[in-house]
């Protein structure tokens, strides 16, 4: 039985207002989390996920306030990440209206996270949230792609691949995984780096980063994308849920309409 191809917008939160810039950098306010994810969910997103784009560089937890809000808004599933550090915390993010909790940059700095997180709360529960990008001068990686954390502000040395290995092999259930270097940009999915991820990773995979139009989408798809993620296109009426779900269905993927 064929699995229909998941489109998720993306709240990147910061003190409490959706924020979106290019690369994480220069953000602007694009509205209340709240308000935006119960349109969404009105215009027939398959799921919501919430991120607090800072938590983890101010070494503080999600604002879980906000999630219930959210939460509150939209009976599809709801992923919620930044600031994770321990099965406490994905437990009160459950507990304040979350489906599924993303980890990534405490996962990097311990891995055994991720394995206790599925073992507490279940390999449905467990997504790994990975921001990467190429290679720069004086990097090295197997796969040319390198893992970065602390919402991309710190490279790590981390080999993409093998790092999706490792977290597939510690029973995560699902990756998102965000192409730094296309973040915002709109010029277009990193599709080699999807296609790199793809042959080594088990579960659901959801590309993140570079959404454009709706053909951005389909070569995601076509690179091996289970779901794809966008925010700024989203955001800021350039695109609409059903305008990517349209150009899906017409490159031959099954869709939830």
């Amino acid at each position: 039985m064929s699995t229909a191809l998941r489109v998720i917008p993306c709240l990147d939160v910061a003190a409490g207002r959706v924020v979106k810039g290019v690369n994480f950098e220069n953000l602007r306010d694009a509205g209340d989390p709240v308000e935006l994810a119960g349109r969404y969910a009105r215009e027939g997103a398959d799921e919501i996920t919430f991120l607090d784009v800072t938590a983890s560089a101010e070494a503080r937890s999600t604002t879980l306030e906000a999630v219930s809000r959210t939460a509150e808004q939209v009976f599809i599933p709801l992923t919620v990440g930044g600031g994770v550090r321990s099965t406490e915390d994905v437990a009160r993010l459950l507990g304040a209206g979350a489906d599924k909790v993303g980890v990534s940059t405490a996962a990097c700095e311990r891995p055994e996270l991720l394995s206790e997180i599925s073992a507490d709360h279940g390999s449905q529960v467990t997504v790994l949230s990975v921001d990467a990008r190429r290679c720069r001068d004086g990097e090295d990686t197997p796969s040319g792609f390198t893992v970065t954390t602390h919402g991309g502000r710190t490279a790590t040395g981390r080999d993409l691949v093998q790092w999706l290995a490792e977290a597939c092999d510690r029973g995560i259930g699902e990756v998102l995984l965000n192409s730094m270097d296309a973040d915002g940009t709109t010029a277009g999915f990193d599709t080699e780096m999807i296609e790199a991820a793809r042959s080594h990773v088990t579960v659901p995979l959801i590309a993140s980063g570079g959404a454009g139009t709706p053909e951005h989408f389909v070569e995601a798809a076509r690179s091996g994308a289970d779901a794809v993620l966008a925010a700024s296109v989203f955001h800021f009426g350039h695109l609409t849920i059903a305008a990517v779900k349209a150009a899906l269905a017409d490159a031959g993927f099954e869709v939830r309409r």
